[in-house]
């Protein structure tokens, strides 16, 4: 069931669901907001990756052209290939998520980040949302660009392929001309690629295809017919060996937001509970996409193939926040406790995800072979 009108009683009901999660969940008076990162401070340091980036050329690194930020009403574009690091049909990416805080833990994910890939290689990265902590940007020259990535990013030299999450929608979640701000900033920065609020890109062997989504957009049904009808097209001509898909809501949880269709658990309203999230992963997602990526949760979760599709959650980029367990999903691994990131390699026939916290320890290796 789609909404058409809200109340304003359940309008107030969304502004809770958009606010930041308790750093104190237990009410213990922890801030757990960077986690273990305050017993860490010096164990990751900040090293310079030799990935190059777009426009730029050495001896192992392809070069690709940024971006055309062309698109209809500035939704359903087509972007650029990331850069590769010489191996044809080989893609290495990083996905991280909710890191929109500028805090010590967002730093020390990055320099851990900074790490790995300078030690196996990353062409470009996947930033799940919750950029901007806690309303989103309000100008294109908002000095969060700034202290909340360029500065934050700054070592790791590689593209970030952008989608929205709801706090980068303001209070409500529904502020939708802040948006974009951040698709008008990727002409100031070219390691921000964001041609639209949904779009596509391809690895440059052509070999994976890669679909941004909007799924705050679909949380209110704002726009849904575009968007649906955009990926069924998009999805209908490729002719990618492996599809990835990414939004910032998960399909499957064991954080404290749960499961599509019943986030917070309140399954009833579809702009609080996802209903319409969960209708776009069982129709067009489920079986037809490899992996799926999200954050939202502010923890690091793989799950075993689930319809058809691997689901993963990485949004630990900048805090951390506890299982609820509220749908009781079976979990292949998952972690509250840590900030980190997810480490991919996808190569012939082979999809590896490693699972690293913000010191650079890797947690969790998952793999599969088609």
């Amino acid at each position: 069931m789609r909404v058409g009108a809200q109340s304003w009683y359940l309008a107030g009901l969304l502004a809770c669901t958009a606010c930041p999660v308790s750093d104190d969940p237990v009410g213990d008076g922890t801030d757990n907001s960077s986690g273990a990162a305050d017993t860490a401070a010096t164990t990751a340091s900040s090293q310079t990756t030799t990935s190059t980036q777009p426009g730029t050329t050495d001896a192992t690194t392809a070069t690709t052209t940024p971006p055309p930020a062309d698109s209809s009403a500035g939704d359903g574009s087509s972007s650029g290939g990331p850069p590769s690091d010489g191996e044809s049909g080989v893609v290495r990416f990083i996905a991280l998520g909710d890191s929109g805080e500028g805090n010590e833990a967002q730093q020390l994910v990055a320099n851990a980040a900074e790490l790995v890939c300078e030690a196996d290689g990353c062409d470009f990265a996947l930033l799940l949302g919750d950029n901007f902590y806690d309303v989103g940007v309000t100008s294109v020259d908002d000095p969060q660009f700034i202290t909340k990535f360029e500065l934050i990013y700054q070592n790791l030299g590689i593209p970030f392929y952008v989608i929205l999450g709801n706090h980068d929608y303001g209070t409500l979640a529904n502020d939708w001309p802040r948006g974009q701000y951040q698709i008008d900033y990727a002409a100031q920065n070219p390691n921000w690629i964001m041609p639209a609020f949904w779009y596509t890109f391809s690895s440059e062997s052509g070999d994976t295809q890669f679909f941004a989504m909007d799924t705050q957009r679909m949380m209110w049904d704002h726009q849904t017919d575009e968007q649906w009808a955009w990926f069924d097209e998009t999805m209908a001509a490729s002719t990618a060996s492996w599809k990835v898909a990414f939004g910032h809501h998960p399909y499957i949880s064991n954080g404290s937001h749960g499961n599509a269709g019943n986030y917070e658990g309140i399954p009833a309203i579809d702009f609080i509970s996802g209903g319409v999230v969960k209708e776009f992963v069982d129709t067009r997602v489920c079986g037809q996409i490899d992996v799926y990526f999200s954050g939202h949760d502010h923890n690091r979760q793989a799950f075993d193939p689930v319809c058809g599709t691997y689901f993963i959650v990485s949004g630990a980029a900048a805090k951390v926040s506890d299982f609820e367990f509220r749908d009781d999903n079976p979990t292949a691994w998952g972690d509250d406790q840590a900030e980190g990131f997810v480490w991919v390699e996808i190569t012939g026939q082979t999809f590896t995800a490693r699972f690293y916290d913000y010191t650079g320890l890797l947690d969790y290796e998952q793999s599969f072979t088609r």
